[in-house]
């Protein structure tokens, strides 16, 4: 049984059985994690959030945009012996200065400082709308994206990502959702994005909903902030204004949802 408080929507076919939470557990504070990404489990939730998406050492996993590779730390390692670990980051082919690069390269280094936890990952470029293949169809059990839809939304490239998504899934395949949570004609800018919304535009790429779940939510949220989302934690992009106050309500109220490619 799931240790989560989730709504059940749809039985999945494949891959509903809860992971042994042990090693995830252990890959949440392990040695390699930086003390304040540790910290950052308390809001996160990663073995239960990670139990919810059904992962599987044996799983072939990608992540679309990991970032600073917070969520990385524990999938690399998890699916090291046995899976297989592929982050979809940014395209570092471009100007040295822009933040896509940067960031990029910055991933790469990360990696490569530490081959004993991410030798074998495998990064891909995904840069929409120029890049936006994320492997052979069918390839993939499990797709993962955490805190990044409003990127893509403010753009216009949400409904691609969503059906490059469901391409590399095989027949079965999860995508599991995290994001940032708003309420109706709330604006991407924000980093906020509204969960019906949500649904319905994966509905639309072809997905089913299978559940979802309050494991991040945050009901203190009011989502009225000065600079969005960011204006909480850990960005206190607000500096020392308010901080105390910000730091109080914690990090964003979050959607969290499991959809699956159907077998037919």
């Amino acid at each position: 049984m799931l240790s989560v408080a989730a709504t059940a929507v749809l039985a999945l076919p494949l891959f509903t059985a809860p992971v042994t939470a042990s090693s995830l557990s252990e890959l949440a504070v392990a040695e390699h994690r930086s003390d304040n990404n540790i910290n950052r489990n308390e809001f996160r939730h990663p073995v239960a959030t990670l139990e919810l998406f059904g992962l599987h050492p044996d799983m072939t996993v990608i992540e679309l945009w990991p970032g600073g590779g917070w969520y990385s730390e524990i999938l690399a390692p998890y699916l090291r012996a046995n899976g297989k670990f592929i982050a979809a980051s940014f395209d570092t082919s471009g100007k040295p200065d822009s933040y896509y690069v940067k960031n990029g390269l910055r991933y790469q280094q990360k990696l490569a400082a530490n081959p004993e936890i991410y030798g074998k990952t495998e990064v891909i470029a995904f840069q929409p709308p120029a890049k936006l293949s994320l492997g052979v169809d069918n390839s993939a059990d499990l797709v993962l994206t955490f805190r990044n839809l409003h990127n893509w939304a403010t753009r216009g490239h949400l409904p691609a990502v969503f059906e490059a998504a469901f391409s590399v899934l095989s027949p079965g395949g999860v995508f599991g959702v995290v994001e940032h949570r708003g309420y109706p004609g709330i604006d991407p800018k924000s980093g906020y994005m509204d969960e019906a919304e949500i649904i319905a535009l994966a509905e639309n790429s072809g997905f089913r909903l299978a559940l979802k779940s309050e494991i991040n939510a945050n009901p203190k949220d009011t989502k009225d902030y000065p600079k969005g989302v960011w204006t909480l934690p850990p960005s206190l992009r607000m500096k020392q204004t308010d901080q105390a106050k910000y730091l109080a309500i914690g990090e964003s109220d979050r959607m969290t949802l499991k959809f699956f490619k159907p077998e037919i």
